[in-house]
């Protein structure tokens, strides 16, 4: 699927309305995220039907603080709008393909009971 840029206008129609987003957090000046950069795209370009977004953080502060963004490069890997995996630094391309692929088999239902059974024990 084609790269997009992810911003404060798109972002909740993108979350909505893909099964799996696969964001990039990065910044122009970022010499890390640089070399990140290609490699996204890379597996961006050989992964059909998974939404590959870059999030400048300059340009959009307000989402980088929704996902608390610390350092950059960071990934974060959103299946059915549930956060399942943030990655802080660079990936190698073998590494994201397989959080990729990962992300794909992920048995969502058995995410949501999860975190169900987490937000009933903190409650008690």
């Amino acid at each position: 699927m084609a790269l997009m840029a992810l911003t404060e206008e798109n972002f909740e129609k993108t979350i909505a309305e893909n099964e799996i987003v696969i964001m990039d957090f990065w910044a122009q000046w970022c010499a890390p995220c640089k070399q990140y950069g290609p490699i996204f795209e890379r597996v961006a370009e050989n992964t059909p039907g998974v939404t590959f977004a870059k999030v400048n953080t300059d340009n959009e502060p307000s989402i980088a603080s929704e996902f608390q963004i610390r350092s950059i490069p960071t990934t974060i890997v959103m299946k059915e709008e549930i956060v399942v995996l943030v990655q802080e630094g660079v990936l190698f391309q073998e590494r994201l393909a397989e959080i990729v692929e990962k992300a794909q088999a992920l048995d969502m239902e058995m995410v949501r009971k999860k975190i169900a059974e987490q937000e009933a024990a903190a409650a008690h």
